[in-house]
């Protein structure tokens, strides 16, 4: 008797193709609604209907109602992290045309994955952090030492602000496109955010690549000696 989860439930859900882009799409931690969604997978609403319908069954997926829309998103950091790991492992598309190959150039160089920093430009701020002894892997988690809660605060996260949230503060995310580790729950989020808020890096409209503004290189090569 099986005593085990019934993970072949959940490989069952994801190997349909045009649930996998559905995945994909959101992993930018957006919510987009089902037509959005049709459009990005080429397929018709009802079809795309179907497919939701079955992920958020599964809870891999949840609804946000707003009047009458409706709006699907990732149903947390966990379902995100299972996707970009089993990324790790997957073979690698074919690159076809000139602007698909563009788009995975600036997809491997800098991407959210969910809330948090992917591709080169996480891992080699992850890298620089634990470099410089301002962020420490103890047990499988990053821990902020007394320098980096001084450096985070002068760039501008509190780190107190972390406050009572059951969410794990920081932890090693294994990134798809480097095959190293990016930093992924609460520290992550906010790097990604206050990163956006002041306008060191800016999101495509087009897929989920972010671009490093002029500002975020010189504070990137000031604050962390990373030249870009």
């Amino acid at each position: 008797m099986n005593v085990y989860p019934n993970i072949s439930y959940i490989a069952k859900l994801i190997s349909e193709p045009t649930r996998a882009i559905i995945l994909e799409s959101l992993m930018g931690g957006q919510a987009l609604p089902a037509g959005e969604l049709a459009y990005m997978a080429k397929v018709s609403h009802p079809t795309v209907s179907s497919h939701l319908s079955k992920l958020v069954e599964g809870n891999l997926l949840k609804v946000e109602q707003f009047g009458r829309h409706r709006y699907y998103k990732l149903a947390n950091e966990q379902v995100a992290e299972v996707i970009e790991k089993l990324g790790a492992i997957a073979p690698s598309v074919q690159i076809r045309s000139l602007k698909q190959s563009d788009q995975m150039k600036q997809v491997r160089y800098a991407r959210t994955c969910y809330d948090h920093l992917a591709g080169e430009l996480g891992v080699s701020i992850t890298e620089a952090l634990l470099n410089q002894g301002l962020i420490i892997l103890k047990d499988d988690l990053y821990e902020v030492t007394k320098e980096g809660e001084k450096w985070f605060e002068n760039l501008g996260i509190m780190i107190n602000n972390v406050g009572k949230t059951r969410r794990v503060f920081a932890k090693p995310c294994l990134d798809w496109s480097e095959r190293r580790y990016h930093i992924s729950g609460w520290l992550g989020a906010a790097i990604a955010t206050h990163f956006l808020d002041q306008k060191w890096m800016i999101k495509s409209t087009t897929n989920r690549s972010v671009h490093l503004t002029e500002e975020g290189k010189i504070m990137l090569e000031q604050s962390l000696g990373l030249e870009y």
